[in-house]
């Protein structure tokens, strides 16, 4: 687990924890976590009601894999910033994983990092994984999340 910034925290799958009183965690993974939260396999019909997010208590696990083209959706991520914003404004810190923490978990860290906290530039995703790279250096956004936030920066 890395500290990117007080309360923040990035992780891989084996720093997956449940969420308690201090702190939140954002499991963004679909394999395992997602579908052992909802409780299936394979993939969910688009049509769930929890098919991008399930939130239980401190904890919000994200429907979220690392595919090479941007096949994201903005709830997903308005959704996240929600949450994350809620418990750190609660004094929870914040714990934000994914199954190797090199892309999914440190681009929500930065999102978060740029847009709730200000503590780096949101003039753009180019500028902001610039600052976030020094302060994140293993960061290693895959094309489809990198091309995601580019294109849709400024609308999240």
């Amino acid at each position: 687990m890395h500290q990117v910034h007080t309360r923040l925290f990035i992780g891989t799958e084996l720093d997956c924890r449940i969420g308690d009183g201090s702190w939140a965690v954002v499991h963004a993974c679909k394999s395992p976590c997602h579908q052992r939260a909802v409780g299936y396999r394979g993939s969910l019909p688009s049509t769930h009601p929890n098919y991008l997010a399930f939130e239980k208590g401190s904890d919000l696990y994200l429907n979220m894999i690392d595919p090479p083209q941007p096949l994201f959706m903005s709830g997903l991520f308005v959704t996240f910033l929600r949450f994350g914003a809620q418990n750190w404004d609660a004094g929870r810190s914040l714990l934000i994983h994914c199954n190797l923490g090199e892309s999914r978990a440190p681009s929500l860290a930065m999102l978060f990092l740029a847009k709730h906290l200000h503590a780096i530039t949101n003039s753009g995703f180019d500028a902001a994984r610039s600052q976030f790279s020094s302060i994140f250096p293993p960061y290693a956004p895959g094309l489809g999340i990198q091309s995601y936030l580019r294109q849709h920066w400024d609308e999240l």
